[in-house]
């Protein structure tokens, strides 16, 4: 699993528990002012997982009001960029003149070197936020800073794909090995950097690795939610993400299979997945098959032995089993 950090409030007496929980986001992102409503009794609680020079913090918490103040910065500043998935409660953010209310969905950034003030509603707030070095972030200093977008819907495109990744990087955080962490922060900094780009018409400026990297990821962010669709193929991708099919493959040209065995590779780890699953026994196999996006038996059958060794039957009895 990934190394993980745990904060709770609740693990100091109650009058502290404000006063600690302002000491510990400080530590983990940069010093701050805090102040509640709730400070005779604070509710919260931290997770801090390592991504080598990124951290990702799913997060749960009652009212506040954060600030990061002139002072504050002088004193210390890591010169990092923050941005955060609002799952759950409210916020308005401001910056200098600039305001931005937040709600359930909504990717929001700071930037540790201007001063911010953060006003959560009444009700508690569930986020996943992510801390990046601006250095890993490859766009011109003029185009960051006052110029960042503060508040980026999260429902399509690239604000999207970054959302999905936080959310199943946080849920999965036990299946990934400490050595993975690295390899998830770099994947993150890059989504972070192609939607800074998109947002402030600058995708020009990202390096070519970085834009390439970003598009194979959308790609795939596509085809693990479309799987069901026995359509699906590299033409209908290709005009969803508006692309033409032979740049498509293109892009796929470094990965480890083609745009083609990549969405059989998922149907199939899919349906493998469900086959396991004592809670879908009953279920019938060829609906476990139609669901993964073969919508003919014997196809599925011909794939699935010839990736796996065995039937899906065999398998799901256990048969397959010993012979992964």
């Amino acid at each position: 699993m990934l190394n993980e950090t745990v904060v709770r409030s609740d693990d100091v007496p109650a009058a502290d528990r404000l006063a600690y929980w302002a000491e510990s986001v400080g530590q983990t992102h940069a010093p701050v002012r805090m102040r509640s409503e709730h400070a005779h009794d604070f509710h919260a609680h931290l997770r801090v997982l390592d991504l080598g020079a990124v951290s990702l913090w799913p997060q749960t918490f009652q009212q506040l009001v954060i600030q990061r103040t002139p002072k504050l910065i002088r004193r210390s500043d890591p010169e990092v960029f923050h941005v955060s998935l609002v799952r759950d409660g409210t916020g308005v953010g401001t910056w200098e003149d600039h305001e931005a209310a937040y709600r359930p969905a909504d990717l929001h950034f700071n930037d540790s070197s201007l001063p911010w003030e953060i006003r959560t509603g009444d009700d508690p707030v569930t986020a996943v936020s992510l801390e990046l070095p601006k250095s890993m972030v490859p766009l011109p200093r003029k185009l960051t800073g006052r110029t960042l977008p503060r508040r980026v819907p999260a429902g399509e495109g690239i604000g999207a794909l970054l959302s999905h990744f936080l959310i199943q990087v946080t849920k999965d955080a036990d299946s990934y090995e400490p050595g993975d962490g690295a390899r998830l922060g770099r994947i993150a900094a890059e989504m972070v950097a192609a939607l800074f780009a998109h947002v402030l018409e600058a995708e020009n400026l990202l390096a070519p690795d970085t834009r390439r990297r970003t598009l194979v990821l959308s790609v795939k962010s596509h085809i693990q939610r479309h799987l069901h669709d026995p359509q699906l193929s590299p033409a209908t991708i290709a005009a969803a993400l508006h692309m033409s099919t032979s740049y498509l493959h293109r892009l796929f040209e470094g990965e480890e299979a083609t745009v083609a065995a990549w969405i059989r590779m998922r149907r199939l780890e899919a349906a493998r997945r469900d086959l396991a699953d004592p809670a879908l026994h009953t279920v019938p196999i060829h609906c476990i098959a139609a669901r993964s996006g073969f919508p003919r038996a014997a196809d599925f059958t011909r794939a699935f032995r010839a990736a796996y060794g065995c039937t899906p039957r065999d398998y799901r009895s256990g048969a397959g089993e010993a012979g992964q």
